[in-house]
C-alpha cells in the first residue's frame, strides 16, 4: 500500500512541473509580446492584464504599441461587456 502511494504522488509530482513548464513556456510568450504592445501605455498594468488574458485565448498580439490589429483577428474581435474593444 505504502509503495502504491509513493508511486501516486511520483507521478503525480512528474505531470504537475510538466504541466507548470508548459503553462510558462506560453505565458512567457505572452509576457514578451504585451510587454512591447504595452510599452507606451498610459495604465500599464491594465494594458498587460487585458494584453495577456487576450494573447492567451487568441495565441497573438499585435506588433507596436498601437493599431496593427488586422495582423490578430482574434485579438480584434474581443469586445468587453460594453460592446468596446477588449484588448489593447
Amino acid at each position: 500500500m505504502k509503495k502504491a502511494v509513493a508511486t501516486f504522488l511520483m507521478v503525480s509530482l512528474v505531470l504537475s512541473s510538466f504541466l507548470l513548464l508548459t503553462a510558462n513556456a506560453g505565458s512567457s510568450f505572452c509576457d514578451s509580446k504585451c510587454g512591447d504592445r504595452c510599452a507606451k501605455a498610459g495604465v500599464k498594468d491594465r494594458c498587460l492584464k487585458y494584453c495577456g488574458i487576450c494573447c492567451q485565448e487568441c495565441k497573438c498580439v499585435p506588433s507596436g504599441t498601437y493599431g496593427n490589429k488586422h495582423e490578430c483577428p482574434c485579438y480584434m474581435d474581443k469586445k468587453n461587456s460594453k460592446g468596446k474593444p477588449k484588448c489593447p
